[in-house]
């Protein structure tokens, strides 16, 4: 039997209208593979680009439908899916507006539980799931996906956590069939890690993810030892890549403030694009080609490198958490999440390392960017927005010089 739920929306329409102007009612997609039709001897491309209402973008029939024997089953998308977009556009506004100081500890589980899922819905996402689990057969692959529902959190928990605003830029992000982007500049387009379905994982430690809250504002997730160390091989695992296990967040890390250039909001645009498995969409026309008026389209060089990264003054070493409970109990974290009895939950090298590295990032950051911070966070119990002065930013050139010059 069926439910008539056919038409199933992997990017929920409400999430699309976010990436919509004022009054607008439908805008503008582009198909980047769009299909060859045969007709005979005539053989054409059908039209790449259309100006469609959210309900037909970003939908395919029968995408949640499990099938068992003669009978159809849509329990998926009624419930699963349905739970969690029904609070989607809440969490989603939280973080969208988010201004320091402020902790919503519900707000912040539930929004990364949306945005595993999200990543993990898509046909991209499926397939994904499908193939690295050897799993052909459809119904096992939609049973999968719930159980592992929050496979991306603890990872993503212990990242960097930026969000930047378009506000400035005549460019608005747009948004693709698989919205949570990710992006290792070691890893372009036509590199293994991105053939197919395939995305670099989040673990690499040059992985960043991007996730377009709205037209203007995007939050932009970098493993911290990467943020440290910039340096090292951008296919180095992070430390304790372990994704299915408890983590810890602090609220006052959260780096806001950072206004884009147009240049950069291209970019990143150019980046959800490249990524995206077959669909774009954007309130204008010209924004879906980000190609045509970005400075520079060498993905490597994004930014000069680091087009994604997070204020590095913000960041400090340590990181350690001790937790008393009520009852007596007590909890420790690492700083990349091992408990006190797992190997790496002390590493006097790699700490000496970060040291060393993040001081010298964060002076080359002071003199490709200027004085001033390009963020602020909430730390000490305050909100910051820093800049250095004439003594720092000799310091910082200092620092350079046993390093060479900078990149």
């Amino acid at each position: 039997m069926s439910n008539g739920y056919k038409h199933n929306h992997y990017v929920p329409i409400w999430y699309q209208h976010r990436f919509m102007l004022p009054g607008q009612s439908r805008y503008h997609r582009l198909d980047l593979k769009p299909d060859t039709v045969t007709n005979g001897t005539h053989k054409w491309t059908r039209g790449d680009l259309h100006e469609w209402s959210p309900d037909k973008n970003f939908a395919e029939d029968d995408l949640y439908t499990t099938q068992w024997g003669q009978i159809t089953n849509t329990e998926i998308e009624r419930f699963f899916f349905g739970e969690v977009d029904a609070h989607g556009p809440k969490f989603l506004d939280y973080f969208t507006s988010f201004e320091h100081p402020s902790a919503d500890g519900p707000a912040f589980q539930n929004f990364l539980t949306y945005m595993s899922v999200q990543k993990l819905r898509t046909p991209k996402g499926l397939a994904y799931l499908a193939e690295g689990g050897g799993r052909s057969r459809k119904n096992m692959t939609l049973i999968v996906m719930q159980r592992i529902r929050n496979l991306y959190c603890a990872i993503w928990t212990e990242c960097v956590w930026q969000i930047v605003d378009a506000s400035a830029s005549p460019t608005k992000f747009i948004v693709s069939d698989h919205p949570v982007t990710v992006y290792n500049r070691a890893c372009p387009p036509l590199s293994k890690y991105c053939q197919g379905y395939q995305d670099p994982d989040i673990t690499l430690a040059a992985t960043h993810t991007i996730f377009p809250l709205s037209l203007d504002k995007a939050l932009i997730l970098t493993n911290l030892n990467w943020a440290r160390d910039p340096y090292q091989s951008e296919l180095k695992v992070r430390p304790n890549p372990d994704k299915m296990r408890d983590a810890i967040f602090n609220f006052t890390h959260i780096q806001t403030g950072r206004v884009l250039t147009e240049d950069e909001v291209l970019m990143i645009n150019l980046i959800i694009k490249r990524r995206a498995y077959r669909y774009i969409a954007a309130a204008k026309t010209e924004w879906l080609y980000p190609e045509r008026h970005v400075s520079s389209d060498h993905w490597k060089k994004f930014g000069g490198g680091y087009l994604l990264m997070p204020e590095p003054r913000l960041l400090h070493m340590g990181g350690e958490v001790f937790i008393g409970y009520k009852s007596g109990a007590k909890d420790a974290f690492g700083t990349y999440g091992h408990k006190p009895w797992q190997k790496g939950y002390k590493d006097e090298e790699r700490e000496r390392r970060e040291w060393e590295t993040l001081y010298r990032f964060q002076s080359e950051w002071a003199l490709l960017r200027g004085a001033r911070y390009t963020a602020e966070d909430y730390s000490f119990m305050r909100q910051h927005r820093g800049e250095d002065d004439d003594e720092d930013m000799a310091r910082h050139r200092e620092r350079l010089k046993k390093y060479g010059r900078i990149r």
